[in-house]
């Protein structure tokens, strides 16, 4: 039997006669965290909306603590589906206080036990010195973290966040998720965020999955996306990384222009097929005394390093790191290494 706190299954949702989520199928446990990642219309806040109860699917099931909440017999409403929400324009209560906003939702609980609770979370988030101000009074991140606890005080079976850290800058946004996932973990709350912002998912999630064109391509753990991505799309979407053109010798070995490479191919191929290679940035490594030639076509200045891109043999580019200390100009040739522990590798569009 599933020990899923959260279960999708073949989600169809279409709106104004238009599928907009194409058999989506998702699971988290209890207390995991999940991000939708992808561009803009590619459907996940329309999924995020279906698990609320805003969309009636067409098609397929929910399923919260082991209840169908959504399928062919059944569409329980919103509001008795015991989730709580934080959406991207936060929609604090102006004219209630910080403690007031959080124990807004808290219906069933007597006087003092809804005091209790609000104290509770504000330590949590160290804004206990903050429960008589009001939320203009409050910078940005703090607003973050009132909406979230509010979203959490009346310990809802699933929290769902859609596009909530939008408002505020790149270092922020991955700062405030992993604030946020911190405060999850210590609630022990299951919750799946929509976001188009890559390295925020990261920060926040144990589990993610990429869609584009209503398609949840893979559903994983964070570790296993990055690094075993098993569409191209996903392996593009996701990070940064290159392809150079190879041949399979066997499934262990790759003939490339830069020799040969072994490793454990993320996929079996017959002997001798053409396929593209995947090389993440943290697969090149800047070594004077490497045997791989490059010439630095860009850069980007990082603070800690530089990101470089490189054209290396047969044209072909890859990204890499490079300790800001070691400063390169385009059109200078460095050399480099790489080491390859995943040999993700795709059908060659080559051919």
């Amino acid at each position: 039997m599933s020990n899923s706190h959260l279960e999708i299954t073949d989600i169809t949702v279409s709106l104004g006669g238009q599928q907009v989520v194409d058999q989506a199928s998702l699971s988290l446990k209890k207390g995991e965290i999940g991000s939708l990642l992808g561009p803009s219309g590619c459907g996940k806040t329309s999924l995020l909306r279906a698990v609320a109860g805003f969309e009636r699917p067409d098609h397929g099931r929910i399923l919260i603590r082991k209840q169908e909440v959504s399928g062919p017999a059944e569409h329980l409403p919103p509001e008795r589906r015991n989730i709580g929400m934080v959406f991207q324009d936060l929609a604090l209560f102006p004219h209630l206080t910080v403690a007031g906003n959080v124990g807004f939702g808290i219906r069933d609980r007597e006087t003092d036990k809804i005091q209790r609770r609000v104290s509770q979370l504000l330590e949590m988030v160290n804004l206990e010195s903050y429960a008589r101000m009001y939320p203009h009074e409050l910078s940005g991140g703090q607003q973050q973290r009132v909406a979230l606890i509010r979203a959490i005080a009346p310990e809802p079976d699933v929290l769902l966040l859609d596009e909530p850290f939008s408002g505020q800058d790149m270092e922020r946004r991955e700062q405030l998720a992993r604030e946020l996932r911190e405060v999850l973990r210590q609630a022990g709350v299951t919750a799946l965020l929509v976001t188009h912002d890559q390295m925020e998912a990261f920060a926040f999630s144990d589990m993610m999955g990429v869609m584009s064109e209503g398609r949840l391509l893979q559903w994983d753990t964070v570790y296993d996306l990055y690094h075993w991505p098993r569409e191209r799309y996903v392996a593009e979407f996701v990070g940064r990384g290159a392809f150079i053109q190879a041949k399979v010798l066997d499934e262990h070995r790759l003939e490339t222009g830069l020799g040969m490479i072994t490793g454990h191919l993320s996929t079996s191929y017959p002997q001798n097929t053409p396929v593209d290679l995947l090389i993440r940035p943290d697969d090149v490594h800047y070594d004077p005394d490497g045997e791989i030639k490059a010439h630095v076509e860009s850069s980007a200045f990082r603070g800690a390093d530089h990101l470089y891109t490189l054209v290396i043999k047969d044209g072909f580019r890859v990204v890499c790191h490079v300790p800001s200390h070691y400063t390169f100009e385009p059109g200078e040739e460095i050399s480099i290494n790489l080491d390859l522990q995943h040999l993700v590798v795709f059908p060659s569009v080559h051919n």
